[in-house]
């Protein structure tokens, strides 16, 4: 079955950088659109990035994140990462990686890791 798997996590502090990985099994992961989550506690799950399943698709970021994080993906490992720089404290929050088992970043997600959290603090 379809499995995501995220690692990567921990405490950090404000300044410092983080990779999240995401392992995929269980589909073609090479087709398929991958995206990065996350939810604060008390606030709506927001999408931070996104990278789609078409060979030279441009990945996209949520303005808050844009020129401090950057998706990539390893089709040969089935593997995609966040890599994330010059954090704050907001952007604190448990983050999941999902596929909407397409290759469009606009469809509707379907399946969904068990998250990992990202605490920013001094």
């Amino acid at each position: 079955q379809v499995q995501l798997v995220e690692s990567g996590g921990g405490l950090v502090q404000p300044g410092g950088s983080l990779r999240l990985s995401c392992a995929a099994s269980g589909f073609t992961f090479e087709i398929n659109a991958v995206g990065w989550f996350r939810q604060a506690p008390g606030k709506k799950r927001e999408g931070v990035s996104c990278i789609g399943g078409t060979s030279g698709s441009i990945p996209t970021y949520a303005d808050s994140v844009k020129g401090r994080f950057t998706i990539s993906r390893d089709n040969a490992k089935n593997m995609v990462y966040l890599q994330m720089n010059s954090l704050k404290p907001e952007d604190t929050a448990v983050y999941y990686c999902a596929t909407p088992m397409g290759s469009s970043c606009l469809e509707v997600y379907e399946e969904w890791g068990q998250g990992t959290q990202v605490t920013v603090s001094s």
